[in-house]
C-alpha cells in the first residue's frame, strides 16, 4: 500500500464523516480549526471544500486572500496534490439560486433584490435563512460529477455553540414556514443529511470554564436533536511550565546556579508565580476530566505562539491528520 493510500486510510479512521461541522464558543479559534481541518483532510491528493456562513470573511483573512465571493475558489494546495476550495455562502445569493432552481425566476428573481424583498423574506422568517445556508452546504456535500463525489470532504465553519442547535435543526424551524413544497422538501433533505453518519459536529473549546461549559451544553443539545457529535477539539494548549511542586529553596538554588539574584523579594515573587501556575494547571486538569466524561474522542491542539499564518495552519493540520481514531488523543 502506498503512503498516500495509508494516509487516506488513517484520515478515514479518524475523520470518517464527509461533512464536518465545526462550532465553538466565540474566541476559541473555531475558524482556525476549521481551516486546519480542511487542510488536513486534503492530504493524500484529496479535495475539500471549506464553507463559511456568517459573513465575516474570516477564511479570507486566514489565508491572506481577497474577500470570498459566492462561488467556490481554490484557496490552498497541499503536498501530494490535494487542494482546498472555499465558499462564503450568502443568504441572499442562496435565495436567488433557490428561486431560479425551483421556480425558474432567473432575472425576475434577481429583480426582487431591488425592492428589498429578499431582506424582507429572510428577516420575517429567520428559519428560511438557515435552510438556505445549510441547503447549499448539503448540495456541495452530495454533489457528483462523472459519478464521483466532487469533494472528498466538506468543512463548515458554523455559528458558535450558543446557536448551533437551532441552526442545524432546520426541520423544526421550517415547519412554521411551509407544510408542502420545495422548502419543506429541501429542509427534510438537509435534516436527513445532518442526522446521518455522513455528518459530524466537532466542538472547539479552550481549557477555560466558560468554553468548557458551552461545550458540554452544546453536546447535550446536539445529542437531544439526534445530530452526530464527532470530536471535542481543545485548542490553544500549552505544556506545563513546571513539573511538580517547587519550593522557595528550589528556586533559590536554581537562581544561584544560574548566577541570578537570590534575594527574598525575587524568590518570593517567583514562588507566587509558581503557585499560580500550579493552580492554573490543576484547573485545566479538572476541565479536561470534565470533557473526557462526555465520552467523545478528544484532540488537543497547541497554542500558536507566533500567530496564525499558513505555517501555523499546516502545523495544526498535521496534528489533526495524525489524530487517533480512539478515545482520546492528546498533544505531546
Amino acid at each position: 500500500m502506498g503512503s498516500g493510500e495509508g494516509l487516506a486510510d488513517q484520515l478515514g479512521a479518524a475523520w470518517p464523516s464527509r461533512l464536518h461541522v465545526v462550532t465553538g464558543k466565540g474566541g476559541t479559534g473555531k475558524t482556525t480549526v476549521a481551516a486546519a481541518l480542511a487542510l488536513a483532510l486534503a492530504t493524500g491528493g484529496r479535495r475539500t471544500l471549506l464553507v463559511e456562513v456568517e459573513g465575516r470573511q474570516g477564511l479570507a483573512q486566514l489565508f491572506g486572500t481577497q474577500p470570498l465571493p459566492y462561488e467556490e475558489r481554490r484557496i490552498a494546495t497541499v503536498s501530494g496534490g490535494g487542494e482546498v476550495r472555499a465558499l462564503a455562502v450568502d443568504a441572499e445569493e442562496a435565495l436567488l439560486e433557490y428561486l431560479d432552481m425551483f421556480y425558474k425566476l432567473g432575472a425576475a428573481g434577481r429583480a426582487l433584490r431591488k425592492f428589498g424583498a429578499i431582506d424582507f423574506a429572510t428577516t420575517i422568517a429567520p428559519g428560511l435563512r438557515d435552510v438556505l445556508l445549510t441547503g447549499k452546504v448539503k448540495e456541495a456535500t452530495t454533489r457528483t460529477a462523472d459519478r464521483r463525489r466532487v469533494y472528498d470532504a466538506v468543512v463548515l465553519d458554523a455559528p458558535p455553540t450558543g446557536r448551533i442547535g437551532p441552526f442545524l435543526n432546520v426541520t423544526a424551524e421550517t415547519a412554521r414556514l411551509a407544510k408542502v413544497g420545495p422548502i419543506k422538501t429541501q429542509s427534510e433533505g438537509v435534516a436527513a443529511l445532518l442526522r446521518s453518519p455522513m455528518t459530524a459536529v466537532h466542538v472547539v473549546t479552550l481549557l477555560e470554564e466558560m468554553p468548557v461549559q458551552e461545550t458540554v451544553d452544546a453536546v447535550a443539545d446536539l445529542t437531544k436533536l439526534r445530530i452526530p457529535v464527532g470530536r471535542v477539539i481543545v485548542n490553544g494548549t500549552r505544556p506545563p511550565a513546571l513539573a511538580g511542586r517547587v519550593t522557595q529553596a528550589d528556586l533559590r538554588r536554581g537562581l544561584a546556579a544560574a548566577g541570578l539574584p537570590t534575594d527574598r523579594a525575587t524568590v518570593a515573587g517567583l514562588h507566587a508565580e509558581a503557585r499560580d501556575q500550579a493552580t492554573r494547571r490543576a484547573l485545566e486538569e479538572s476541565l479536561r476530566s470534565e470533557l473526557l466524561e462526555l465520552g467523545l474522542p478528544l484532540t488537543e491542539l497547541p497554542l500558536l505562539t507566533d500567530g496564525v499564518d499558513r505555517a501555523g495552519l499546516d502545523a495544526l493540520a498535521s496534528r489533526l491528520a495524525g489524530a487517533d481514531a480512539g478515545r482520546p488523543d492528546s498533544a505531546d
